[in-house]
């Protein structure tokens, strides 16, 4: 691809910026709220945040086909199928699962959410694709930073969007997602990416061994689907954690607020942090990050050391993630980015959706410093390759040639 600028680059980094903002609303709603409604519905403790891994497993299921059916039909029909079927289907079926006081309902309508998740989590990639090579990081990070505003409005949707269904406040959160994905529809509607991104192209690929075995592409995926692991368990635990603390829910909702802030604020500036020092070493920073706020979790229990644990971990997950996602940028053509981009992204959820399941039954069983204690080595385990392939390996040129 050529250096020059892309017609309507920053106009589609806006729309989609903008639809990842809506999409992340909804997504921080399940977070904050679907583990504490799901406490609520089921007699299990240890089944409280089935519906919040549902969600990761509707994503895990959904992202591989999404991408390959974008690369047949092109992103934006594709994006359309997920706010539609996914965010406005999945809000509504939630609201309605938590009317009726059903669990497998709201577990199903969680379950549609992490169908809007899977072609959501495309927006950074789109943006990738249609950004000409001196803008492509920044596209990546200014779309992430859509979670600026999710950040206020997602923990604010969960606390006081009860109040739009009094006879049912916990469905309100869920019907104001089901809304905002219609809003979403619209703004996708208005996406137009340039031919160069959309499908087609006659050039050889390689097979998906050759691809995945390069360094660069290992590191990638360590990064982006050990820090989304991570953070996505820690934070599936605090809300009930903090509860089981005896905080209120209004507090639990400003520590995610904070969280989601770390996550997303730095968006702002990761990509021009990683276009002057290197993306390694902004990996690397991110793994030291997450380290800190362990350090900091496994500290106590007060509501200050909540707060700088879960800033902390959005920090550290913005620069694993935007930086994985910017690595893998590098490992394949245009013409392979479909089958990549789903197989980087089938792993990651995979993680993901391990990892939410996974937060309900540590936090029963070991605890809250427990939970905190078991991702010290897959944090090591990043820092470790990272730092091989910045330090340990050959300086040279492992991006492909082939790549345009």
């Amino acid at each position: 691809m050529s250096t020059t600028t892309v017609p309507r680059e920053k106009t589609n980094v806006a729309i989609l910026a903008s639809s990842q903002a809506l999409f992340l609303i909804a997504a921080i709603t399940v977070m904050t709220l679907s583990g504490v409604v799901g406490q609520q519905l089921t007699p299990d403790p240890a089944l409280a945040t089935l519906p919040v891994a549902l969600m990761q497993v509707g994503t895990l299921l959904a992202t591989f086909p999404a991408s390959m059916l974008m690369k047949r039909i092109g992103r934006r029909p594709g994006f359309l199928i997920g706010t539609t079927v996914g965010g406005a289907a999945g809000g509504g079926l939630a609201a309605i699962g938590v009317a009726q006081e059903s669990f497998l309902l709201f577990s199903l309508g969680n379950l549609l959410l992490g169908i809007y998740q899977a072609f959501a989590m495309y927006y950074r990639f789109a943006a990738a694709d249609c950004a000409s090579d001196t803008f492509r990081s920044k596209a990546i990070s200014l779309v992430m930073a859509g979670g600026v505003l999710a950040a206020i409005f997602g923990p604010w949707n969960a606390n006081y969007g009860q109040a739009l269904w009094g006879a049912h406040p916990e469905a309100g959160p869920y019907l104001i997602v089901m809304a905002l994905a219609v809003v979403a529809t619209v703004l996708i509607g208005l996406l137009q990416v340039p031919a160069a991104s959309e499908p087609g192209g006659a050039k050889p690929q390689r097979g998906l061994p050759e691809i995945v075995t390069q360094s660069k592409f290992v590191v990638a995926l360590l990064a982006a689907a050990i820090g989304y692991a991570v953070m996505i368990l820690v934070m599936t635990a605090t809300p009930l954690a903090m509860r089981q603390s005896g905080f209120e829910m209004g507090q639990a909702a400003f520590v995610m607020q904070w969280h989601v802030l770390g996550m997303f604020a730095p968006s702002f500036f990761t990509g021009s942090l990683i276009a002057r020092f290197g993306v390694l070493n902004i990996l690397l920073t991110g793994g030291v990050i997450l380290l800190l706020s362990v350090a900091v979790a496994v500290s106590g229990d007060t509501l200050p050391q909540y707060w700088a644990a879960l800033v902390l971990l959005g920090v550290g997950w913005n620069f694993l993630f935007i930086g994985g996602s910017t690595l893998l940028t590098e490992t394949h053509t245009a013409e392979e980015r479909g089958k990549v981009q789903g197989m980087n992204d089938l792993v990651v959820f995979g993680l993901v959706a391990l990892g939410s399941l996974m937060a309900g039954a540590l936090l029963h069983h070991l605890g809250w410093v427990g939970l905190n204690l078991t991702v010290l080595p897959f944090i090591a385990v990043t820092l470790l390759a990272t730092a091989w392939l910045r330090f340990g390996t050959p300086k040279r040129a492992e991006s492909l040639e082939t790549k345009t």
